[in-house]
Order: C-alpha cells, then sequence, then structure tokens
C-alpha cells in the first residue's frame, strides 16, 4: 500500500519516491524544474522527510510517483552497481547564488576523482571562502548526483559529509573501483539531453 500524499494549500505539485541503495534508503523529490531532493532518510519516516522540507516549498502539493522520478531511480541504480558513471539529469536544487555556485563546480570534478575545499573555492574565484564552501558543501540537497562527496580535506580527511564518513568513504571507493580513464565532466544545471545528444539551455532553481 502507498503512503498519501501529504499536502499543505496550494497548487505546486512535488513529486517523491523512496528508493533502497547499497547506502540505505534514499529519498528523492521532484518538482516541474527538475530533481530537488535526493537524501539519506536514516530512519526517519516519510512524513517527517516530507516535513523537514515544508519551509523550502510553502503551499506544496506533495504526492508519490515512481513514474514521475522513475530516471532519476534507473540512473541511481546503474551508478550503484558500477555501470553508470556521468548522471544526465535536470536539477533544480533550491539555493542562494554562491551555493549555486558550488554545487556546480562539484559536478565538475571527475568520477572517480576528488578535490579539496580550496580547489573548489579557487575554481568559483573565491580563493578566501574554503569555509563557506565547506558549509555549502554539507548543505547540497541532492546527494551522491551532485558529488559533494568527491570534497575532502587538504590533510586528505574525510569529515564534513552530511551523510556520514562512513557513506562518503564507500561513495569513494566504488568510484575508485569503477573509475574510467579520462574525464566524465557533466554540467547538469542544464536541462537533460536528450539521447540524441541535442541540449537546452536552463538556468537551475529559476
Amino acid at each position: 500500500m502507498r503512503p498519501p500524499g501529504l499536502r499543505y494549500r496550494g497548487s505546486m505539485r512535488i513529486a517523491y519516491h523512496v528508493m533502497s541503495s547499497p547506502l540505505g534508503l534514499l529519498f528523492l523529490a521532484s518538482g516541474a524544474k527538475g530533481l530537488q531532493h535526493l537524501e539519506f532518510m536514516d530512519r526517519k519516516s516519510i512524513k517527517r522527510m516530507i516535513a523537514a522540507h515544508a519551509d523550502h516549498h510553502p503551499g506544496a502539493t506533495w504526492e508519490p510517483s515512481l513514474l514521475d522520478l522513475k530516471d532519476a531511480v534507473d540512473q541511481l541504480e546503474g551508478y550503484f552497481c558500477g555501470a553508470l558513471t556521468t548522471f544526465d539529469l535536470t536539477l533544480a536544487p533550491a539555493g542562494t547564488d554562491f551555493q549555486h555556485a558550488v554545487w556546480k563546480s562539484l559536478l565538475r570534478i571527475p568520477y572517480g576523482e576528488t578535490r579539496s575545499y580550496a580547489q573548489i573555492a579557487k575554481a568559483i574565484k573565491q580563493p578566501k571562502a574554503a569555509r563557506a564552501v565547506g558549509l555549502a558543501n554539507n548543505q547540497n540537497p541532492i546527494s551522491v548526483v551532485v558529488p559533494c562527496h568527491r570534497v575532502i580535506g587538504a590533510n586528505k580527511s574525510l569529515a564534513g559529509y552530511a551523510g556520514g564518513v562512513q557513506r562518503k568513504k564507500w561513495l569513494l571507493a566504488h568510484e575508485a573501483k569503477f573509475a574510467q580513464h579520462g574525464e566524465t565532466d557533466a554540467d547538469l544545471f542544464t536541462a537533460a539531453s536528450s539521447r540524441s545528444g541535442n541540449k537546452r539551455d536552463s538556468t537551475p532553481g529559476r
């Protein structure tokens, strides 16, 4: 029996789904503009997951829907079995301009590689903002797809991952195992390309 949709006043619709993974249950949520949330549930109920985002989506109607999220689910399953190294999804995370800059930079870290917080700060042309980069990294609302797990401390420490150090270790080891030569750079904040390779311009979260 599928859980009922949790409704708020208003007409904005957000589809959600829960999928299993080697790292535990994942909560996915998508609006009209793309994927907005991908989070580890950590024994939280669906109701609690949705309630935690009520302030970010005032007036939203939340509805369970695998159909709306099937592409994301299929790609995540491919990722976790090592068959997929680059996601092709339209993303719509809510955040500040600074956070968007950080998250876009994370997407440019090749599969199987890591970067330091200082390197990300330099990449977004704010070299003194390493600490702020760490905060934005921790607040990434789309785990795994936006690879905040690929950012480590200058001393190679793995602290600071919202999903927990053990998950970060697993993700990095998994990618190291299946990494291929060459970059797997993809800017997922543009509209997802068609399978024929055509792309459409899009601005995330707007």
